[in-house]
């Protein structure tokens, strides 16, 4: 995405090399025109650090642990109230792509596995079920142990960057506005907040569809069900062809209701609690809160709606319950930030492997529609694209516009295709874990990302010994 269109994207823009804060006051009438000037005055910088790192979801918080156990001062920002993003506030408590992850993801899997978290049914192998407080419980510990200074509750809201050097992010919380320093800075934000706010160039959706963007989905917990009753309905390892998902669409119209996502699916975590995703909403930006808030007021109702319906079928559904919907909405597409290199629909086809590798990827394309479709036998989401495994390389990590700046998880720079693809959490973590290493060796030796050495990192660098 071009500069000259970046505020109007962005929401926020970063600062330059200035550190201020605001007072407000008004000017002009009580209509809508009515503006507000902001009054600078200056911002402390609250604390300084080696590797600060934003967002910490599957992919922020394990550069954040491999920056810490690599030597570095390190500091994780999260904008909610426990760490794992979309694992636990957004109750995707199912890992795809996994099998193949060495590193700290294998770590986690292990401990959860180690601490009776990991679901007992045999679910499909490329995939991970777990309890999601269990995992919050378990980050929380990786980081303290590794030295992290974790702050909840407070969101990047701009940045200050001097002669194209990132060297300063700005926060609000409940402790106001602050400043923090670093030599290395890692969006992990999943949408490239970010790197947004520090000007850095992006794309965002579909260039073949007006750039429109997948849709959300609200997940849930829900529990009053037997998983010997209902597996025909789950997802799991006898699950063949995915039939299950046709037959809970089934179970829900026979209810009364008609979900916006034509292949809902039931994954079980432990033999009487499951999540379930049920809905798309379809038409809306993560990059506008207006839309994500309604969004979520639709999804909380249809996820609702889907559940009555359910429970209207009586028999194996009469004392299916809600435990919990999603503290944040699931975000499929955001911003892909421009970097050194954009992972592309060729490498999938081709299944590139780059010298810089830092991630291998055996998840094909999957791109869900962008309107209700009535028949889903006709949703093509691989879009005729057969993928083989293929790798990330190094270079898609670092930010092209902006000095400084690493990216983590699905904003890493990648094109519509490729994003479809590498946008799930088992990637997204060893993504993050390799950011992390290289923002740790950066800052510590003083250099930038891109004058670190290539080739010494690779998948085997990150093997348990």
């Amino acid at each position: 995405m071009e500069r000259r269109n970046f505020l109007k994207h962005a929401g926020l823009a970063g600062i330059g090399s200035t550190l201020v804060n605001h007072q407000l006051t008004a000017s002009g009438d009580n209509s809508d025109n009515e503006s507000i000037v902001e009054q600078q005055h200056k911002i402390p910088t609250k604390g300084v650090f080696e590797v600060i790192v934003c967002g910490g979801g599957p992919a922020g918080v394990a550069a954040a642990i491999e920056a810490g156990r690599s030597g570095a001062k390190t500091m994780l920002i999260e904008a909610k109230g426990c760490l794992g993003g979309v694992w636990t506030s957004g109750l995707l408590t199912w890992i795809l792509d996994f099998y193949y992850q060495p590193g700290l993801l294998r770590e986690i899997t292990e401990k959860l596995s180690k601490r009776g978290a990991r679901c007992p049914i045999d679910t499909t192998t490329s995939s991970f079920s777990f309890e999601p407080e269990a995992m919050k419980l378990l980050l929380d510990e990786l980081c303290t142990e590794a030295g992290v200074t974790i702050r909840f509750h407070t969101q990047v809201c701009s940045t200050s960057v001097k002669n194209k050097r990132l060297t300063h992010v700005i926060t609000e919380s409940k402790s106001g506005r602050e400043a923090w320093k670093a030599n290395i800075f890692v969006d992990a934000t999943g949408d490239g907040d970010l790197a947004a706010q520090a000007g850095c160039g992006f794309d965002l959706g579909d260039p073949g569809n007006n750039q429109a963007t997948q849709p959300f989905s609200l997940l849930g917990l829900l529990t009053g069900l037997n998983f010997e009753e209902v597996k025909e309905y789950t997802r799991w390892a006898g699950d063949k062809n995915s039939v299950s998902k046709k037959r809970l669409l089934e179970a829900i119209q026979k209810g009364g209701f008609e979900p916006s996502y034509r292949l809902p699916t039931l994954f079980p975590i432990t033999h009487n609690l499951f999540m379930i995703m049920a809905n798309h909403e379809y038409g809306f930006s993560a990059l506008n809160a207006e839309d994500v808030t309604k969004a979520t007021l639709i999804a909380r109702k249809e996820f609702w709606n889907t559940i009555n319906a359910l429970r209207n079928n009586g028999g194996i559904w009469k004392d299916v319950k809600i435990v919990s919907t999603a503290e944040q909405i699931g975000t499929r597409e955001g911003r892909r930030i421009h970097g050194l290199y954009t992972v592309s629909a060729e490498d999938l086809i081709k299944g590139t492997y780059h010298q810089d590798a830092i991630a291998e990827v055996r998840f094909g394309v999957d791109v869900h529609s962008i309107q209700l479709e009535k028949d889903h036998n006709n949703v093509n989401y691989n879009q005729g694209i057969k993928s083989k495994p293929y790798t990330i390389p190094l270079r898609a990590l670092i930010a092209k516009d902006v000095n400084g700046l690493l990216l983590a998880g699905r904003c890493i720079s990648g094109d519509f295709i490729a994003h479809s693809s590498y946008r799930v959490t088992g990637p997204a973590s060893t993504i993050g874990q390799a950011a992390g290493r290289v923002a740790a060796i950066a800052a510590i030796e003083n250099k930038l990302p891109q004058e670190i050495e290539f080739n010494r990192f690779n998948l085997d660098s990150f093997k348990q010994k």
